[in-house]
């Protein structure tokens, strides 16, 4: 059986299977008897990877099939620093597992979207996770987490993705909040509303919100950087959902 390596983002982890990207979304959110059910954000890595600061051939060497023949569902290589030590050269594909167990898979996509007028709002998934909204378009945000040489919180390497503010984008104060998910709307609105009145760019939302993230609330893709580039997983648009990933999306939607 092939082995597969996928770089989870929810919990941030490395790890060597021999089910493929479909059967280990199903196996990673729906989960065992020794995991709860939640949603699963992970990457498939080039195989032919390694990195001496993770022990990918040993974790290969354990990865074998049970001796009822059945497949090896997880070995963990590590479950620290996982994502510092990958090499994003080696980074394939993303999937989105709902909590049911559909997966999406997403290729790169070349051109990082325009920015658009008004505020936007970042999901930190991986290293840490806060919710943070700002002035800043994807690109340059990315840029004051990795690159920014006064900035005092930056990381080696960062997964976000920039959620749909609809009218609180243009309009913080007064603007509807239609179908957004999001708790606490009165202080979304103030922390907005702060970023027009104050020289600050950016401005923490919630700094230990939870990693589990509403994928209808995604406005646009993925982003994955560290100190050499910056890559992109852009989402089809919520037609192209319907049509050809319905199944996904009626289960994202829930």
């Amino acid at each position: 059986m092939a082995i597969h390596l996928y770089l989870s983002m929810l919990p941030e982890a490395l790890i060597a299977s021999m089910l493929d990207p479909e059967e280990f979304g199903v196996y990673y959110a729906v989960g065992s008897k020794k995991k709860s059910r939640g949603q699963a954000i992970f990457f498939e890595i080039d195989p032919a990877f390694r990195s001496k600061d993770l022990q990918i051939d040993e974790g290969i060497k354990r990865c074998v099939p049970h001796p009822d023949g059945s497949p090896k569902r997880s070995i963990y290589i590590t479950v620290y620093r996982a994502l510092e030590h990958v090499d994003l050269d080696a980074v394939k594909k993303l999937y989105l597992t709902t909590p049911d167990g559909r997966t999406l898979g997403i290729d790169q996509t070349p051109d990082i979207p325009k920015v658009s007028n008004g505020l936007h709002m970042y999901q930190e998934i991986a290293p840490v996770h806060p919710l943070v909204v700002s002035t800043y378009g994807p690109q340059d945000f990315y840029d004051l987490i990795i690159r920014h040489p006064t900035s005092l919180l930056s990381f080696p390497v960062i997964c976000f993705t920039e959620l749909r503010l609809g009218e609180l984008a243009e309009n913080p104060e007064l603007g509807d909040v239609a179908d957004l998910p999001y708790a606490n709307i009165d202080h979304l609105r103030q922390c907005l509303s702060e970023l027009a009145t104050k020289t600050v760019h950016s401005k923490m939302v919630d700094r230990i919100h939870s990693g589990s993230i509403p994928f209808r609330t995604v406005k646009n893709g993925f982003y994955l950087g560290n100190q050499n580039k910056l890559l992109y997983f852009g989402l089809p648009s919520r037609e192209d959902l319907r049509t050809n990933n319905y199944n996904w999306w009626r289960s994202a939607n829930m």
